[in-house]
């Protein structure tokens, strides 16, 4: 899957296999446009203002706290989008846009759009980090502000494709206790507990992250049965023998290759015999080249915000061979086009 322009009719097919379409146009100008208009509706509560019945331009913009002629515009961008559809002078909103952009929906990814304006910011070093070769770790470090959007939309995310990654990860007959290592919000875990009824979990984050991560952990319901262990993974002692299942979602690609080696290792050792370590990503192909724009987008956006990369499969499987865990085959998943799940298992 990419982001890139649609053609409408067959002359733009053409023109686009012919190579006579000026994509950098609409890349560049065009998805800038596209990326903030949805932003700021999102920013804005547009959207919500639309919830229950249609109304006119003017009666979002009052709502919402705008003018009405900008807003009437930005209600066009969105209906060009798919978002919305105007009938006659009102605006209705189309299913697209209340499944995935309403606040009210279980499956909304509202918050998640809003922190884009954190990562706006964070994009804006991508040439200091060409000229430099340095990553901009101090200025992506996030406020109190930025914390509760981040959980709040990661949560969104995962939610997608957590009961898939529960279904397909390889775990022992039984599994009793899950340490998930990094997943703040808890969205993951709960899926295991659900998928397992005598599981119980523990999710180790930073406790700036739990803090915000709290309140929807208690929203899924589970009561102690998915607790909190706030903490730095590169400070706390994992033990030994203690765990059945260990999760790393979307947490390696933060880190250079020795932390991510030793901290495979200590999970490794934190597992009993036959428990499973399951590392979920957006793995880099072995030749290091990739037509999915997601994975090229990714290896580029770590190596800026935090001085790593997205891995390969087979590097990871190697840190887990080495910790003495047999690994299995990577299991790509099918909610989240170029992510796989690299397990391995404790003999």
């Amino acid at each position: 899957m990419r982001i890139g322009p649609v053609p409408q009719n067959p002359w733009e097919c053409l023109g686009l296999w012919t190579d006579r379409v000026p994509t950098p146009i609409l890349e560049t100008f065009h998805g800038l446009l596209v990326a903030r208009s949805l932003m700021a509706a999102c920013r804005f509560g547009l959207l919500d203002a639309l919830a229950e019945a249609p109304r006119t331009p003017e009666e979002v913009a009052q709502e919402c706290g705008c003018q009405p002629e900008p807003t009437r515009r930005l209600l066009a961008v969105l209906t060009s989008l798919g978002y919305c559809r105007f009938e006659a002078d009102r605006v209705r909103l189309t299913p697209l846009a209340r499944r995935w952009l309403l606040a009210s929906s279980p499956t909304s990814l509202r918050d998640y759009v809003i922190f884009r304006y954190r990562e706006w910011e964070f994009v804006e070093g991508l040439e200091e980090h060409l000229r430099t070769g340095r990553p901009m770790v101090e200025s992506s470090r996030m406020d109190r502000e930025s914390w509760g959007l981040y959980q709040r939309g990661m949560r969104a995310v995962s939610r997608l494709g957590a009961p898939e990654v529960a279904r397909r990860t390889p775990v022992p007959a039984s599994p009793r206790r899950l340490l998930d290592i990094g997943g703040g919000h808890g969205a993951l875990a709960a899926a295991f507990c659900r998928r397992h009824p005598g599981l119980t979990a523990q999710v180790l984050d930073l406790p700036e992250a739990v803090e915000h991560a709290a309140p929807l952990l208690a929203e899924e319901g589970l009561g102690d049965r998915v607790s909190h262990w706030p903490g730095d993974v590169f400070q706390e002692d994992l033990g030994e023998d203690r765990y059945d299942v260990i999760l790393m979602a979307n947490f390696l690609h933060h880190f250079p290759e020795p932390t991510c080696r030793d901290l495979v290792g200590r999970a490794a050792r934190a597992l009993r015999p036959g428990g499973v370590l399951a590392c979920v990503d957006f793995f880099r192909p072995e030749d290091g080249h990739s037509n999915n724009q997601m994975v090229t987008l990714m290896h580029l956006y770590f190596a800026m915000t935090s001085g790593s990369a997205t891995w390969t499969a087979r590097e990871v499987a190697g840190w887990q061979r080495d910790a003495a865990l047999l690994p299995h085959c990577p299991s790509r998943l099918r909610r989240a086009p170029g992510a796989s799940i690299q397990a391995a298992t404790r003999l």
